[in-house]
């Protein structure tokens, strides 16, 4: 399973337009389902997010797909998404937290990343890979107002689509990215990556005044 993660993952341009062509316009309930079980459930952080909407830009901008439906498709299903989850997180975040399914290091990092940004979590979370997908099942396990919760959910939501499907739109037909694909997609991983990995390293620091000084 995880040689076939990892091949979608550097091909997962050609994959895409297989999609594609297999399925048409039908192509975007596809996405659809991707982003939204990304970022609707706890337990799916796995699924591809930032290079998924990179790719789906380029297949715009070549034609392949409509960039208006696309991006009004993957809003809706990284908003809607983000909503169930906190509603999951809400409704039954005690009873699951503990599950050994639900890895306590994501749990303690989410939590750690709204410690240090608040409510501004649900937007800056979209970015990162992990976080994005257990911040909303955090924000309701610790009660975050519903209203506040789908104020940021909505801004982070487009954001996170719009500036992803936009940059594959707009950069996908460039020579340079079109013949470096695989590794603009590994360059948007790692990029997608290095926030948590800064995130656990300060929270590792020993804090002045510490034993460890």
């Amino acid at each position: 399973m995880l040689g076939a993660l990892i091949d979608i993952a550097l091909h997962l341009d050609q994959h895409l337009l297989e999609l594609v062509r297999n399925y048409g316009v039908w192509v975007h309930g596809i996405l659809f389902v991707i982003i939204f079980s990304e970022t609707g459930f706890v337990v799916t952080p796995f699924l591809p997010g930032d290079s998924l909407l990179f790719v789906a830009g380029t297949l715009c901008a070549a034609g392949h797909l409509d960039i208006a439906v696309l991006l009004a498709v993957l809003t809706a299903a990284a908003i809607l998404g983000n909503q169930v989850n906190f509603l999951i997180g809400r409704a039954l975040g005690l009873r699951i937290a503990g599950r050994g399914w639900l890895r306590r290091e994501h749990v303690l990092r989410t939590e750690a990343f709204f410690a240090r940004h608040g409510g501004k979590t649900i937007v800056l979370s979209r970015f990162v890979p992990i976080v994005r997908t257990y911040a909303p099942f955090v924000a309701g396990l610790s009660r975050m107002p519903p209203l506040t919760f789908a104020w940021f959910n909505c801004v982070g939501g487009a954001l996170w689509v719009g500036s992803l499907v936009l940059s594959g739109y707009f950069l996908g037909n460039l020579p340079l990215v079109r013949d470096n694909l695989t590794l603009v997609l590994l360059a948007i991983v790692v990029a997608s990556v290095l926030p948590a990995i800064f995130e656990a390293w300060r929270g590792a620091r020993p804090k002045p005044g510490s034993a460890d000084d």
